[in-house]
C-alpha cells in the first residue's frame, strides 16, 4: 500500500511540474512576450554598442592628441618662443570717392541721398 501511495505521489508532482513548465513555455511564446523579449535585447544590444562607440571615440581623441604633440615637436611649434613678437597691423580704410553717398569732409549721412526729380518717373 505505501508503494501505491508512494508512486501516486511521485505522478502527481510530476504532473504538476510538468504542467507548469509547459505553461511557462505557451507564455514565453505569446506574440506580447516575444516583443517585449525583442526589445530588451535591442536596448541591451545599443547599450553595448554605444559603448564600443564611446571607447573608439576616446582611443581616437588619445592617438590624436599624441600624433598632435609628435607633429608639434617635430616642425619645433612646442618649443619656448625667447623673442617679443611684433604688434599686430593696423589696416587703412580705404573709401570709395565714386560712390554716391561719398561727401567731401566730415561725414553727415551714411545713407546716400538722392534729389527728387519728378520727370524720372515717366
Amino acid at each position: 500500500m505505501f508503494r501505491r501511495t508512494f508512486w501516486f505521489t511521485t505522478g502527481v508532482a510530476a504532473g504538476v511540474w510538468a504542467t507548469t513548465k509547459v505553461n511557462r513555455k505557451i507564455k514565453q511564446l505569446t506574440p506580447e512576450h516575444l516583443a517585449v523579449a525583442a526589445a530588451n535585447k535591442a536596448i541591451e544590444a545599443g547599450g553595448r554598442l554605444k559603448d564600443r562607440a564611446v571607447d573608439f571615440a576616446l582611443e581616437v581623441r588619445d592617438h590624436m592628441d599624441r600624433r598632435e604633440a609628435e607633429l608639434g615637436d617635430a616642425l619645433g611649434l612646442n618649443a619656448p618662443v625667447d623673442r617679443e613678437l611684433p604688434a599686430p597691423r593696423g589696416y587703412a580704410v580705404i573709401e570709395n570717392r565714386n560712390s554716391p553717398s561719398y561727401v567731401e569732409g566730415p561725414k553727415k549721412s551714411t545713407y546716400p541721398t538722392y534729389p527728387y526729380n519728378r520727370n524720372e518717373d515717366h
